[in-house]
């Protein structure tokens, strides 16, 4: 028996709601030898993931400079309309499609065979974002361990790793030499730093900054680029060994220890946030930021260039086309209104960004006022802004360890959502394809995936591991994301078809989503990811560290990193083309464009009227 019949195909046993469908489906698998499906135990377990993997560390560093880089208050509008033409619509089509069957992203291509190869794409982007995404969650936690000290190792010059340039921005600002040998204020020299014991004038120049230097020559030990890797960072290490124990102990029981988590992950971020907030808002110079935050610049609207970044914010901050939505909607039961979640989480998603821009810019505005520069010579772009600006500011703070502390505990809590979602879209995928061999072994095979990971991060904790990640962030889920969200409108909306997927919904919430949703699924989303995609393609630059030039030969590796996901579309459909074995080409392309007879919804699907079929396994 397929799961998808006609309801006169066959009589099943009365079931009265989906707590009982389940308990029948748990028992009949259960006699068949396969362990069942999990569900979310609460529907709110799926919408706090939801909510912790989209709020990421790209609400933290990257929307507050793209609204600094894009005229302030004036971002919010493209931001906003973007968010509701591109990001919702692929939101609530992933939700949708994906409760509907309670499949992750290798078993949902039974509605295409054909493309089957997108849902591996999914799978590759998210594997290799799991890689350099807990490099970001080692330097974390490597700041949070070295914030447990009297005074934060970051605020002086007097260290081992310092050197002549080093420049504690009290002293530069004001005068303060306490932590110099200076005779005039003039002559300076850092004791205890073993790279610099000269005295002499202070340089006009002097730009590296205690916590620069902290970044560069501790936490990082920069080496002098990417065809110089050098050692391991030990301190890294273990702190990536760190991270991966966390999502390890995260994710190792499935939804149920998720499920569990995100009560404190997903929330906790908010009571940091305005924490610091608060604290922030005291210091003098933090209105300076927070108007340049919302200050309109209403020429920029403008310029093309800020729909674009505004779009790309949209697609990478939700995160559709990764295959973490589909994941986490396909542990959902049947008749989740996944319609309303699909408004809910978006909007906290947005709203998250523009607090966390507040939180971020009233610092900045305290870094301008003491160090006499304008805000817009304070901000940095990405890791900059959360490991060199916020630290040095945190630096000048009364107490400073302790509001280290909670800024890192909040970058972790952060961070960990969203990794744990990337995670588990892996794990399922291979579970939910191969269950006999893998469902009754979950926990072993999440720990060996947690190792492979592990392993292949080990190179972005030498002492040139920088450059790789540089690579990684530049070339990975930009143009392939696109491709992939666009191939999911086709295979869904034109040849599944937009009927059936609005009587699929209808079988799930009672009724079918009404003509906005149309016009969005099937022209407006379409025609901006073909424009988000023109337009990468159109202002793609090689990538920039600083004034470092990659090679010619990191270029390619980055691009053959971008292009696996993509690559592996066309090499899945070539191989299922040929496996079908009978009829010409094009009779094949065709036989393999229509669902599978395994297509269909979910096991424990329960019916409210005569228009839904209960399937139970037969």
């Amino acid at each position: 028996m397929t799961k998808r019949q006609s309801g006169k195909e066959q009589s099943l046993p009365a079931v009265k709601d989906e707590d009982e469908a389940s308990q029948f489906v748990d028992s009949n698998q259960a006699a068949s030898g396969t362990k069942p499906r999990e569900f979310w135990p609460h529907h709110t377990d799926f919408v706090l993931s939801c909510v912790g993997y989209a709020v990421g560390f790209g609400s933290i560093w990257r929307f507050p400079y793209l609204c600094y880089k894009n005229g302030g208050g004036a971002f919010l509008i493209p931001y906003i309309i973007c968010m509701v033409v591109c990001g919702v619509p692929l939101f609530y089509m992933e939700l949708a499609i994906a409760q509907f069957s309670g499949a992750s992203p290798l078993a949902l291509w039974e509605i295409c065979p054909l493309l089957k190869g997108v849902g591996w794409g999914m799978i590759v982007i998210s594997g290799l974002v799991c890689i350099y995404y807990n490099i970001i969650l080692t330097w974390v936690i490597y700041y949070l361990v070295r914030s447990f000290a009297a005074r934060v190792p970051w605020s002086t010059c007097s260290n081992w790793w310092n050197t002549c340039d080093c420049t504690e921005t009290e002293a530069l600002y004001f005068g303060n030499f306490t932590d110099a040998n200076a005779t005039d204020g003039r002559e300076f020299a850092w004791p205890g730093n073993t790279r610099c014991n000269l005295t002499g004038p202070i340089a006009a120049n002097l730009s590296q900054t205690a916590s620069d230097e902290f970044w560069r020559y501790n936490a990082l030990q920069q080496s002098s680029g990417i065809t110089d890797l050098g050692g391991i960072h030990w301190g890294l290490f273990f702190s990536l060994a760190f991270a991966w124990l966390i999502i390890f102990a995260c994710v190792f029981k499935g939804v149920k220890s998720v499920g569990k988590v995100v009560y404190f992950t997903a929330t906790s971020p908010y009571v940091f946030l305005f924490i610091l907030l608060v604290r922030n808002a005291m210091l003098p110079g933090s209105w300076r930021g927070v108007k340049f935050y919302i200050k309109p610049v209403w020429s920029k609207l403008a310029n093309l260039d800020i729909w674009h970044e505004a779009a790309l914010q949209v697609f990478f901050s939700l995160g559709p086309a990764w295959g973490g939505l589909i994941t986490m909607a396909s542990f959902n039961k049947f008749k989740n209104n996944c319609y309303r979640d699909s408004i809910i989480v978006p909007a906290i998603n947005c709203l998250t960004s523009i607090f966390g821009g507040f939180v971020i810019f009233s610092v900045i505005g305290f870094m301008a006022q003491q160090t006499n520069k304008e805000v817009e010579d304070v901000v940095a772009k990405g890791p900059g802004l959360v490991f060199v600006v916020y630290p040095e500011a945190i630096a000048q703070m009364p107490l400073a360890p302790l509001w280290a502390v909670l800024f890192f505990l909040m970058l972790i809590t952060i961070g960990v959502d969203s990794q744990f979602g990337m995670f588990e879209t892996m794990t399922s995928s291979f579970i939910d394809e191969f269950p006999n061999q893998l469902r009754k072994y979950k926990t072993p095979f999440v720990a060996a995936m947690c190792l492979l990971e592990f392993l292949l991060g080990l190179p972005l904790v030498t002492r040139g591991g920088i450059y790789l990640f540089t690579i990684f962030d530049w070339f990975i889920g930009t143009f392939a994301l696109c491709i992939i969200a666009l191939l999911e409108i086709i295979a869904i909306f034109y040849i599944y078809g937009i009927r059936r997927f609005l009587n699929d919904i209808e079988s799930m919430l009672g009724h079918r989503p009404g003509y906005f949703w149309v016009a969005m699924w099937c022209c407006v989303t379409p025609l901006a990811l073909v424009l988000i995609l023109v337009s990468i393609a159109v202002n793609f630059t090689n990538p920039v560290l600083e004034d470092y030039k990659f090679p010619p030969g990191s270029l390619v590796f980055g691009w053959l990193l971008g292009s696996i996901s993509v690559a592996v579309i066309p090499i899945v459909a070539a191989y299922r083309i040929y496996k079908v074995g009978k009829g010409s080409f094009l009779e094949r392309v065709r036989f393999l464009m229509k669902p599978t007879p395994n297509w269909g919804p979910q096991q424990s699907c329960v019916s409210t009227g005569p228009e839904v079929v209960k399937m139970l396994p037969a």
